[in-house]
C-alpha cells in the first residue's frame, strides 16, 4: 500500500492510471485524501516527508497540495497537520538562516496556502510578513543596516509580494487591516531603497519599444506596479487555482495551527564599509547569495506572449516554469512534461520559450549549464510537435533581427545553443533567410553569427555534413570554416620549407615513433637544434602535434609522454607565447583544436596563463577581435581553468582545516584522558589497581602520541594546502591585472590611432548622438544606414573612409563589450582587485571607455 500513496500524492492533479485519467481537481483531491488518511497511522512519517518534498519540488502544486491535502487531513488528523505546520516553520527558519531562496520563497507560498485553507490563521501569517518587512527595513537604513546588504532586503520583499497572489483574497475578507499594513509597508520600503541599474545585466545594448516601456523600473517596481492592480480585480488571479473553494464550508470548521515566530539573520557590520570599494564588494556578496532569479526578456509581441494574460498572470507563469526549471532539472524528461502541463487556463507556449531562453540569456550567468536548456527546449519541441517548434523558430528570428545589438556574451551562448539544437534535427534550418549576410561586411554581427554558428555545427558533425545542410544556398559554403585538417609543416608539400627543417623533423618523428625517451630525445635537441631556439621550437610543437593528430587519445598520449620537450624549450613567458603561435598554425583549419591543445598544455603546465593572455592580445589576434570567437574561446578557457583551480583549492583547504581543528579536539580529549589515567595511577591503594592504572595510563600515553601525530599530519596537510591556495591566488591575481592591463593597452591605443588617421569612433558615434559603449554602427537598421551614408557623403565623407570608420567602431563595441563580460563574469574575483585595478590599470592615461565598460560589468558606479 505504500507505494499506492506516494503514487497518488506525486501524481494528484495530473492525467494518469492512478485516477483513471481523469483530470478532476476535486476527484483527485478526494480519492488522494481517503489514501493517505487510512495509511497515516502506518506511515505517517514517510508521508510527512514526501509531502513536503512534493510542496517543495512541486510547487505548481502548492494549490492542491497546501490548500487542500493538509486541509482536509486536518479535519481527519490534526495532529499530523500540526506536524506539517511545524516542518513548515523549521524549514522556513532554515532557510533564512542559511540563505535558501528558492526554499524560503516556496515554503513561503506554502504558508499562504496553508492559510488560505484555514490551517494556520491570516494573523500568523501576516506575522511572518511582518518580520520579513522588519528586518528589510532595517537592513536598508544606514544608522542602523547596512544598505550594501539591499539584495536580501529585496529579495525578503520580493517573497511577500510573490506569495500574494495565492493568498491576497483570503486576506481581503479575513484581515484586510492587516493586509493593507503590509503593502504600506511594502510601499515605504520601496520609496527608501535604491533603485538597481543593471545595464550591463541585459542581453540588449538598446530596446525595443515594450522594454523601454519598463525601462524605468527595476524588477521589485515592477512585480510592485502588478500587485498593485490586483485590489481592483478583487485579487483574482486566473493562473492561480483555488480549488479549496469547493470544500470551504469543511474547511472553515477546522483547527488552527500556531506557526510560531521567525528569527532573521544579522545584518553583516556596516561599520567596516569606510569606501565605495568596499561597499561594492559587500553588495557584490549580497546579490551573488541572493541573486535576482529572472530579468524578463521580450522576444515576441505582448500580443503573443501576453495573449488572454494579466501582467500578474504572466508573473505567475513565470514563476512556475522556473520552479520547474529549478527542481526538476536532473529529470529532463519529467521538466518538459511539467512544463507543458501547468494548471493555467491560457496557452502560454510564447511565454514559455521567453522564460527558458531568459535563463539562458540570463546575466552575468545561468543557473544551471547550457546543456539543460538545450536539452529542455528539444524536449519541449518533441512534446509540442505541433506548436512549439514553429515558436522556437521565430525567437530565434528575433534574436537574430537583434543580433549586432545583442551582449556578445549572450551572442556567444545562442551560438553554441542553436548549433547544438539544430544537430538534434538532423541540421534543418532555412538558410536561405540567412543568405544576405554574404553581402554584408566580415564584421558585420549577423554575418559573424551566420559563421560562427555553422563552425559549430562542424564541431558537432562533420564538414560534408553541414555543407550538404546547407545545399539549397550553396554560396553559404563560403562562411563555413576550412576542413579540419592539420597544417603540417613539415610534410614536404610547402616551398617555404628548407632541406635542412625537413631532415630535422624527419629524424624527430622517427625517433618519436621508435618511442625514444625524453632524455634521449632532448639530447638530440641540445645537439642539433639549440643554436636556434625558435626553429626547435617549431620542430618539436609540430612533431609532436603531428602524431596527436589523429585523436584526442594519441594528443594526450604524446603530451603526456613527450610534454617535457615542450617545457624544457619554453623556459620562459616568451617562448611560451612562440609555443602557443606554433600551436595555432599548426591547427589553423580548426578552433576546437587550436583551444583545445593550448588547454591541455596549460593542464600539463607546459604554458603558463599568462603566455596565453600574451598570445590573445599579441598583434596578430587583435585584427579577428570582432569577426571570430576563436581568441576568445582560448582566453575563456584559460581564465575558467585557473579560477576552477582556485575554487578546488579553497575547498581543500577548508576541509583540511576541519580535519585539524576534528584532530586537535581528539588531541585534548586524549591529554584529558591521560590526566584521568594518571589520577587513579596517583590514588591506587593496591598492587593490583596500580598495575591496572599502570596500564591505563600507558594506553592512554600511546593514544596521545597517536592523536598528537595525526594532529602535525593534518597540521602540515592544512599548511601545504594553504600554500598551494596562496599561490594560485597570486597567480589568479596576476592573471586578471595582466587581462585588464592588455584590454586597457589595445583599446585605448585602438582609439589613438584612429583618430590620428582621422577616423575618430567618437565622430562616428556624434552623428548618432550616442556614447561610446551603449551603441555601436551595426544597431542601426538598413534604412536609417542607408540615410546616414548618403548624409556622411553629401558632406564629402569618402564612402572608403565611412566603411573604416564603421568597422574600427564595431572592434571597439567588440571588445569592450569582451572586457565587460569578464569583469561581469568574475565579479567576485575581481571586486577583491578592485584598489590595485585603479591604481595599476585605470590610469589617467586609459580611455574613460575602457573604465566605463570595467566598472559597468562590476555594477559599480563611475565616480
Amino acid at each position: 500500500m505504500s507505494s499506492g500513496w506516494r503514487s497518488y500524492l506525486i501524481r494528484i492533479g495530473e492525467r494518469c492510471p492512478e485516477y483513471g485519467d481523469s483530470m478532476g481537481a476535486e476527484e483527485h483531491i478526494e480519492t488522494c485524501c481517503n489514501v493517505l488518511i487510512r495509511d497515516i497511522r502506518t506511515s505517517g512519517d514517510d508521508i510527512l516527508n514526501l509531502l513536503m518534498e512534493c510542496a517543495e519540488e512541486l510547487p505548481h502544486k502548492d494549490a492542491l497540495y497546501g490548500a487542500l491535502q493538509v486541509g482536509l487531513i486536518n479535519l481527519e488528523d490534526a495532529n499530523f497537520v500540526a506536524k506539517v505546520v511545524k516542518h513548515v516553520h523549521d524549514a522556513l527558519q532554515d532557510a533564512l538562516g542559511v540563505g535558501n531562496c528558492n526554499k524560503l520563497r516556496i515554503m513561503l507560498r506554502f504558508l499562504s496556502v496553508l492559510m488560505s485553507s484555514n490551517v494556520i490563521s491570516p494573523e500568523a501569517l501576516v506575522g511572518i510578513f511582518g518580520t520579513l518587512l522588519s528586518s528589510a527595513a532595517t537592513t536598508i537604513d544606514e544608522d542602523k543596516g547596512n544598505p550594501a546588504w539591499q539584495p536580501r532586503a529585496d529579495f525578503y520583499i520580493f517573497c511577500i509580494l510573490a506569495s500574494l497572489p495565492w493568498c491576497g483574497l483570503e486576506l481581503t475578507e479575513r484581515a484586510p487591516e492587516e493586509l493593507e499594513q503590509v503593502l504600506a509597508g511594502v510601499e515605504a520600503y520601496l520609496k527608501l531603497r535604491r533603485t538597481i541599474g543593471d545595464l550591463s545585466r541585459s542581453p540588449f545594448r538598446s530596446s525595443t519599444n515594450e522594454e523601454k516601456m519598463t525601462s524605468d523600473q527595476d524588477f521589485m517596481e515592477d512585480l510592485w506596479s502588478r500587485i498593485q492592480v490586483l485590489p481592483e480585480s478583487g485579487w483574482k488571479v486566473e493562473s492561480v487555482p483555488r480549488p479549496h473553494l469547493s470544500f470551504e464550508a469543511r474547511l472553515v470548521t477546522a483547527e488552527t495551527h500556531d506557526l510560531g515566530s521567525l528569527v532573521c539573520p544579522d545584518t553583516p557590520s556596516f561599520d567596516s564599509i569606510t569606501t565605495a570599494i568596499a561597499f561594492g564588494r559587500q553588495w557584490q556578496e549580497a546579490e551573488e547569495k541572493y541573486p535576482q532569479r529572472m530579468r524578463r526578456l521580450h522576444i515576441f509581441p505582448s500580443s503573443k506572449s501576453e495573449e488572454k494574460m494579466a501582467p500578474i498572470d504572466r508573473f505567475v507563469v513565470e514563476e512556475y516554469l522556473l520552479d520547474v526549471l529549478h527542481y526538476l532539472n536532473g529529470c529532463r524528461k519529467e521538466c518538459a512534461t511539467y512544463m507543458v502541463g501547468l494548471p493555467v487556463p491560457f496557452r502560454y507556449e510564447y511565454l514559455m520559450a521567453e522564460t527558458v531562453f531568459s535563463q539562458l540569456l540570463l546575466l552575468p550567468k545561468p543557473p544551471f549549464k547550457l546543456i539543460y536548456y538545450t536539452v529542455v527546449m528539444i524536449d519541449l519541441c518533441k512534446a509540442l510537435p505541433g506548436a512549439f517548434p514553429a515558436v522556437v523558430a521565430g525567437a530565434v528570428r528575433s534574436l537574430f533581427s537583434r543580433v549586432d545589438e545583442m551582449d556578445v556574451e549572450c551572442r556567444m551562448r545562442l551560438i553554441q545553443w542553436l548549433s547544438h539544437h539544430l544537430s538534434n534535427f538532423q541540421f534543418v534550418w532555412p538558410w536561405e533567410e540567412w543568405a544576405y549576410v554574404l553581402d554584408q561586411p566580415k564584421w558585420s554581427q549577423h554575418r559573424v553569427f551566420a559563421q560562427e554558428v555553422l563552425e559549430k555545427e562542424v564541431r558537432l558533425a562533420y564538414w560534408e555534413k553541414i555543407k550538404l545542410s546547407i545545399q539549397s544556398v550553396p554560396k553559404l559554403v563560403g562562411l563555413l570554416p576550412p576542413k579540419n585538417t592539420p597544417s603540417f609543416k613539415y610534410s614536404g608539400k610547402q616551398p617555404d620549407v628548407s632541406e635542412t627543417e625537413l631532415a630535422l623533423s624527419t629524424e624527430l618523428l622517427s625517433m618519436i615513433k621508435a618511442k625514444k625517451t625524453v632524455r634521449e630525445i632532448q639530447a638530440w635537441i641540445e645537439g642539433k637544434m639549440m643554436s636556434n631556439h625558435e626553429l626547435a621550437i617549431e620542430v618539436v610543437v609540430q612533431c609532436l602535434l603531428h602524431v596527436g593528430s589523429k585523436s584526442f587519445t594519441h594528443l594526450v598520449t604524446v603530451l603526456e609522454k613527450y610534454g617535457q620537450l615542450v617545457s624544457k624549450l619554453a623556459i620562459d613567458q616568451t617562448w611560451q607565447v612562440v609555443v602557443v603561435e606554433a600551436v595555432a598554425r599548426f591547427w589553423k583549419n580548426s578552433s576546437q583544436m587550436t583551444a583545445i591543445v593550448i588547454d591541455r598544455m596549460m593542464g600539463y603546465r607546459l604554458l603558463s596563463n599568462l603566455a596565453i593572455v600574451k598570445w590573445v592580445f599579441s598583434e596578430a589576434n587583435l585584427q579577428s577581435f570582432h569577426t571570430s570567437d576563436r581568441v576568445w574561446e582560448v582566453l575563456q578557457n584559460a581564465l575558467s581553468k585557473t579560477t576552477s583551480r582556485t575554487s578546488d583549492l579553497r575547498k581543500e583547504v577548508i576541509s583540511a582545516r576541519k580535519y585539524h581543528e576534528e584532530a586537535i579536539a581528539a588531541t585534548v580529549k586524549a591529554q584529558t584522558n591521560l590526566e584521568t589515567a594518571q589520577g587513579l595511577l596517583e590514588t591506587s591503594s593496591s598492587e593490583d589497581s596500580r598495575v591496572h592504572a599502570t596500564a591505563k595510563v600507558e594506553f592512554a600515553r600511546s593514544m596521545l602520541d597517536k592523536k598528537k601525530e595525526k594532529e602535525t599530519s593534518n597540521q602540515e596537510s592544512l599548511e601545504a594546502k594553504e600554500a598551494l591556495l596562496a599561490r594560485a591566488l597570486y597567480e589568479q591575481e596576476g592573471l586578471f591585472i595582466l587581462i585588464f592591463q592588455s584590454f586597457a593597452s589595445v583599446i585605448t591605443q585602438h582609439i589613438l590611432v584612429n583618430e590620428n588617421e582621422g577616423l575618430s569612433t567618437e565622430e562616428t558615434m556624434d552623428v548618432e548622438g550616442a556614447s561610446e559603449i551603449e551603441v555601436d554602427e551595426s544597431n542601426i537598421d538598413g534604412e536609417r544606414r542607408n540615410q546616414r551614408h548618403k548624409r556622411l557623403r553629401s558632406n564629402g565623407a569618402p564612402k572608403q573612409r565611412d566603411s573604416q570608420a564603421e568597422e574600427q567602431l564595431q572592434w571597439q563595441t567588440c571588445t569592450l563589450e569582451q572586457l565587460q563580460a569578464i569583469a561581469r563574469h568574475y565579479s567576485a574575483e575581481v571586486w577583491l582587485l578592485a584598489e590595485r585595478l585603479d591604481a595599476e590599470v585605470l590610469g589617467d592615461d586609459v580611455h574613460p571607455s575602457v573604465v566605463k565598460a570595467l566598472y559597468s560589468g562590476l555594477n559599480r558606479p563611475q565616480e
